[in-house]
């Protein structure tokens, strides 16, 4: 009689959220938010936080220099904690501008661009726009020449093509690499289709100019500021284009234990992004906007997931308490199990095939991650229980060794 309840309460979840799925998909159809204007001018910034980062900041600024485009190296901002950061001397020798941290206690990388963006307005300096980066990214040699495209065509935002420079490494450096094809594929390139809002993943991509400088700083400090600005964005209905052809590279986790706490740190700012402005959200569905659909949308956020894990979980539960009863559940127990693999799997094999010819990841590697993806998925659910019911969580230096993207 239990394991009857839980199974019609799981049933319930998960038709809520495909329901709400459906839903989410009809909204972003209400979006018509392309750029008002044009741009001609494109002089850009270059602004990295660096914290211990001597292994790979030199691949980063050499990456910058060698664009197709003529990059001048004053206008690479690099912001350090201080003098004794042992990439002071690397950076002093690309002769590209140095910024040392005005509160080192403050380590959040939202906190470092702050003191860079008011380090640049203290000293007069204006862009037209601000490009920001990870230390230990690489850009693709027209990476700036695509992006100054999307900037002259009056994006606020515009967002480049993450890829990974260790993909070949392991397995688990490539099921990494793949969260980002997710939000790529399955996230930012539908959504440029119907000039939908974009979701802003770490690093990458440029703020208009005049944007930042009425903020008179980076007034986003949650442990994914990414995400605080992508809702800041929604929220006042800036332009946003993705820029496949703007290709940059970043350094993937090798070892599972090391995307741990990594995601725990993304799941809990995540959801303190979303308590922080998800009142604003709810208050702005009911006026409309150029990208009402967007902010619908943003505002459902994760909750059709929720559903449907939460359902599939009470649903596993189910099974497992008519077990003793009725032996016949055990085969519907992995029945469930193999189809929730499959349909990961067919899912990550969906983004494979859709970004064929950009991932660079060897053939062996790739098949290797396919099938183990879902698992990698999955091992997300434990991470949100921790990043939601554990103690503080904290920043915690990842350490990035590849100077170079591998094919």
């Amino acid at each position: 009689m239990i394991a009857l309840i839980i199974a019609s309460i799981a049933v319930i979840l998960i038709v809520l959220g495909i329901l709400a799925l459906f839903i989410n998909s009809l909204v972003l159809r209400l979006d018509h938010n392309p750029p008002s204007s044009k741009n001609k001018e494109a002089h850009f910034a270059f602004l990295i936080p660096a914290r211990g980062e001597e292994k790979v900041i030199e691949g980063l600024i050499k990456s910058i220099k060698e664009q197709s485009v003529k990059v001048d190296p004053k206008d690479i901002y690099v912001i350090v904690p201080d003098e004794m950061d042992k990439a002071v001397p690397i950076i002093k020798k690309e002769k590209v501008t140095l910024v040392y941290r005005q509160n080192k206690s403050l380590a959040r990388k939202g906190y470092a661009l702050d003191d860079g963006i008011k380090y640049l307005l203290e000293k007069g300096k204006k862009y037209d726009a601000y490009f920001i980066f990870d230390a230990d990214n690489i850009l693709d040699k027209d990476f700036v020449k695509e992006m100054t495209l999307s900037y002259q065509k009056g994006y606020d935002i515009g967002i480049g093509y993450r890829n990974c420079k260790n993909q070949n490494t392991s397995r688990i450096a490539a099921c990494s690499s793949l969260t980002f094809s997710m939000i790529n594929t399955l996230g930012n390139q539908k959504r440029k289709e119907r000039t939908n809002n974009l979701t802003l993943s770490g690093t990458g991509f440029y703020i208009r100019g005049e944007i930042v400088e009425k903020w008179k700083g980076f007034p986003f400090h949650e442990l994914t500021e990414d995400y605080e600005l992508t809702l800041y964005a929604v929220l006042h209905g800036f332009t946003m284009d993705y820029n496949e052809k703007a290709i940059f590279y970043d350094e993937q986790p090798t070892k599972f234990k090391t995307t741990i706490p990594q995601r725990i740190r993304w799941i809990r700012g995540f959801f303190d992004s979303r308590k922080k402005y998800l009142a604003s959200l709810r208050k702005k569905m009911f006026k409309k906007g150029k990208n009402h659909g967007s902010v619908i949308s943003y505002w459902l956020g994760v909750k059709p997931y929720i559903f449907l894990v939460v359902g599939s979980l009470l649903l596993l539960l189910s099974f497992l308490l008519a077990i003793p009863v009725d032996l016949k559940f055990v085969k519907y127990f992995f029945i469930f199990l193999l189809l929730l693999y499959i349909i990961l799997a067919l899912i990550t094999l969906y983004m494979v095939q859709s970004e064929r010819g950009k991932l660079n990841i060897k053939k062996k590697t790739l098949y290797q991650a396919v099938l183990l993806n879902p698992f990698y998925l999955l091992s997300y659910i434990p991470c949100a229980i921790k990043a939601l019911f554990g103690k503080e969580v904290e920043w915690k230096k990842i350490e990035h060794t590849e100077k170079q993207a591998k094919k």
